[in-house]
């Protein structure tokens, strides 16, 4: 008899729960955890904040109007970055770098109006062993290059920018990087997944 009453009873929820799945939902509004879900993914498609710019900025920011190029060469960076396996705060100190270095064109030799013998996006230098001119003007080997010596700096992740950008560029104006920083993570959480 316990058997029998345990039949019908599974068999009348089995009833039930097949009716219900062929009525199925009289109205459907969005519920918040709808509207979480669908925020979620949204949110997914761009790195988080507090990666980017992990200290906040520091400073006042400058910005500039940005050409197709100079945004090719922050794509180019970006680019280099994922394929050094780095993680975005890496771009956003190598993009912050180039800006300040050459707002992001890939400079040759200036003539007289050049530093010296610096050259292409982060301004590096032959004399001092970052590579040869034509290297150097390349996008993904100067940011590669410049990435080399960002991941020989201990603790570059948790230094602020200006810090860890100056440890690898040693410029005469080791503050001004900073004032890049907002713009650099922009361009990053903008690109990096597109």
């Amino acid at each position: 008899m316990n058997t029998m009453l345990r039949k019908s009873v599974l068999g009348i929820a089995g009833l039930a729960f097949a009716g219900g799945l062929a009525a199925g939902p009289l109205h459907h509004e969005a519920t918040p955890t709808t509207a979480v879900t669908e925020a979620a993914v949204v949110q997914a498609d761009k790195p988080d904040t507090s990666k980017l710019i992990p200290h906040g900025v520091q400073g006042a920011q400058s910005r500039i109007d940005l050409s197709d190029e100079q945004v090719a060469n922050a794509k180019a960076i970006i680019a280099a970055t994922k394929k050094a396996g780095l993680p975005e705060r890496a771009a956003v100190i190598s993009i912050a770098t180039s800006l300040q270095e050459s707002k992001l064109e890939n400079l040759g030799h200036l003539g007289d109006a050049n530093d010296h013998d610096s050259l292409g996006l982060f301004q590096q230098r032959p004399s001092s062993g970052w590579g040869t001119p034509e290297q150097i003007t390349n996008p993904e080997y100067a940011t590669l290059a410049f990435e080399k010596g960002l991941k020989q700096v201990d603790g570059w992740q948790d230094m602020p920018l200006t810090e860890a950008a100056q440890t690898v560029q040693v410029s005469a104006y080791p503050d001004a990087y900073a004032q890049w920083e907002q713009q650099a993570a922009d361009l990053v959480a903008q690109h990096w997944n597109s």
